[in-house]
């Protein structure tokens, strides 16, 4: 079952911490100096905070897939609303390694569609351009890390 993904940056993580472990009534499940996550089941949501892009507001929307399986349907919707779909396999972002794909909607708001494969102790590596392995290369400009 797909999970909607809601990824918001922050200038003020301890307290926007506090707002949403309130809201949600729940902790965060990850916790690290510059971002949390909750992974709730009602409703169910990823929920992400983080300082990184520098800029409050919202960062990103998605949908994170169970399997990859499940990726491949979720890839194949993205095409379909969309000629320009970027393939990241394996890729560092959160603290999370995962196969993702991102798509810009017509209002230009990224949208991530993902399967988490483990952990990582990093945020973002880097690609060989350069660039994070967080964001697509031409969302990253405005609306990534």
């Amino acid at each position: 079952m797909k999970r909607f993904h809601v990824h918001v940056g922050v200038t003020d993580l301890n307290t926007s911490i506090g707002f949403y472990s309130a809201l949600f009534g729940a902790a965060p499940s990850v916790r690290k100096e510059d971002y949390a996550k909750w992974m709730l089941d009602d409703p169910r949501i990823n929920f992400a905070i983080s300082t990184r892009s520098g800029r409050a507001g919202l960062d990103h929307l998605g949908l994170q897939a169970e399997n990859s399986d499940e990726l491949a349907g979720i890839e194949m919707q993205l095409k379909r609303a969309s000629n320009d779909v970027l393939e990241q396999k394996n890729s560092t972002c959160c603290y999370a390694a995962s196969d993702k794909y991102w798509v810009q909607d017509p209002a230009g708001i990224p949208w991530e569609a993902f399967h988490t494969l483990g952990s990582v102790p990093v945020f973002a590596e880097e690609t060989a351009s350069g660039q994070s392995a967080c964001c697509s290369p031409a969302l990253e400009k405005t609306h990534c890390c």
